[in-house]
């Protein structure tokens, strides 16, 4: 016997693990199928209490493992505070109040949050108080963000490549590309300044497989292509990436679980229900930017005037002046309206059919990462937690209001799994905030201006 093909039979690491993944995850499947119909209903219920007292126990207190985290309170407020809006509650006014000044206390008096009171400021804490800030909404809390001082600390990161850097000395990548433009946009001061040659970055992050690298040279990634992917939509420079490329990337990485890896020959995780399914919302109202890509492509005019109908509605410009919303490579803003994109980008919903299979992720959101007691995990046999609770519950909203034509038009049953009682609030796409706390938001921010 060839000593060459006996070892080629010995499986690998990542191949045993994967194995062991699909083993967990098909028993899980093939006991709910077995069971009666009333059980499996049960089995697919949100335990919409349960994770609400598993996330505001949270905000009062954390045991002393969690001082690991020291540095990422920011993060722990917004995976926590953005689970609890989405399942529709709120908080009582005191625990509002302690956040809100704790965030204050992580504000650098040279603009920009840290991961805690006295840290170095950091944009990816940045981000995550700031979406804090807004989901908790009210005069109070959106008043305590210092625009000023916050705009000048994202200056100060910015590169000449177009990069971003985390903090200073930081590294450079497309998830600080994301998180500035996103805070940028959000608060209405995004300017040309702070666009200026991101989508080159981005673009020399975009890799043959179609998704996005962190950086130039590396392997594509779920986080990194999202990041990438909302950076471009909210600087009107989408239509720069190889569209239909990452169209496939994407859609692929839903694997036989039913939910999404987060890069290629990896294993399924609760969290990239929202970074690739995210992805793939993104694309989903985009859809006419790949088909004019496909058509440039292959020498043939798109097959419908829908394309150019949908582009007006969104970027207010016809087909013919597709370069008003782009920078065309040059580095240089073209399309002065780029303040507006984010809120176009919903309010003028035009989405397809999904592009993934969304009621296969809400049942490995529901089955396989739910747990009964409270709080959602990355996959059978992790233990939850909020980042998880935060991305999986995302990821559900996402799936629950894909089919919708309408960001304000209520998802039919047929596409909620299980009952309808286990629908979620919806959520802005591109920033992961509520959308009914995001709308305020851009009122105070754009009335203010």
């Amino acid at each position: 016997m060839d000593p060459s093909s006996a070892s080629s039979t010995i499986p690998t690491v990542t191949q045993r693990d994967q194995w062991m993944v699909e083993s967990q995850v098909f028993q899980i499947f093939q006991l709910f199928s077995s069971i009666p119909q009333t059980a499996q209903s049960l089995m697919l219920e949100l335990q919409r209490d349960n994770h609400i007292t598993y996330l505001t126990k949270s905000l009062s207190h954390l045991p002393p493992s969690f001082s690991v985290l020291d540095a990422n309170r920011p993060w722990l407020c917004y995976w926590i505070i953005h689970s609890i809006a989405l399942l529709g509650e709120s908080l009582d006014y005191q625990i509002q109040h302690n956040a809100i000044d704790f965030l204050n206390r992580c504000q650098d008096p040279n603009g920009g949050y840290a991961g805690g009171p006295g840290q170095m400021p950091h944009l990816a804490t940045t981000y995550a108080a700031v979406n804090a800030l807004i989901t908790l909404g009210g005069q109070k809390a959106l008043a305590s963000i210092n625009r000023d001082k916050l705009y000048g600390f994202l200056r100060r990161m910015k590169q000449p490549n177009g990069g971003f850097r985390m903090h200073d000395e930081g590294e450079i990548d497309a998830r600080a590309c994301y998180t500035a433009i996103s805070v940028a946009s959000v608060l209405n001061i995004l300017d040309d300044e702070l666009i200026k040659n991101v989508g080159d970055y981005i673009l020399s992050c975009q890799t043959y497989e179609g998704g996005i690298a962190g950086e130039p040279g590396a392997e594509a990634h779920g986080g990194y292509t999202f990041c990438g992917l909302a950076a471009m939509v909210l600087i009107g420079e989408v239509n720069r990436l190889d569209l239909p490329r990452l169209v496939d990337w994407v859609v692929f990485r839903q694997g036989k679980e039913c939910g999404f890896q987060g890069r290629t020959n990896k294993l399924v995780d609760g969290c990239y229900s929202f970074w690739q399914g995210g992805a793939v919302a993104l694309l989903q109202r985009l859809y006419s930017v790949v088909e004019e890509q496909l058509a440039e492509a292959s020498q043939i005019s798109p097959k419908s005037d829908v394309a150019e109908e949908e582009q007006e509605s969104l970027y207010g410009t016809s087909r013919n002046a597709t370069c008003h919303f782009t920078h065309g490579g040059t580095g240089e803003p073209g399309f002065s309206d780029f303040k507006n994109i984010g809120y176009n980008f919903i309010n003028e919903w035009r989405a397809r059919d999904p592009l993934f299979h969304s009621i296969a992720l809400q049942q490995y959101i529901l089955l396989c990462s739910q747990e009964q007691e409270g709080g959602l995990r990355d996959k059978p046999g992790k233990r939850r937690d909020h980042y998880h609770t935060c991305y999986c519950l995302s990821g559900l909203s996402l799936c629950q209001y894909s089919w919708s034509k309408n960001p304000d038009s209520p998802p039919l049953p047929k596409v909620v799994l299980g009952p309808y009682s286990n629908l979620l609030e919806p959520i802005h796409p591109l920033y992961n905030i509520v959308l009914e706390r995001y709308r305020e938001a851009h009122e105070f921010f754009f009335v203010e201006s």
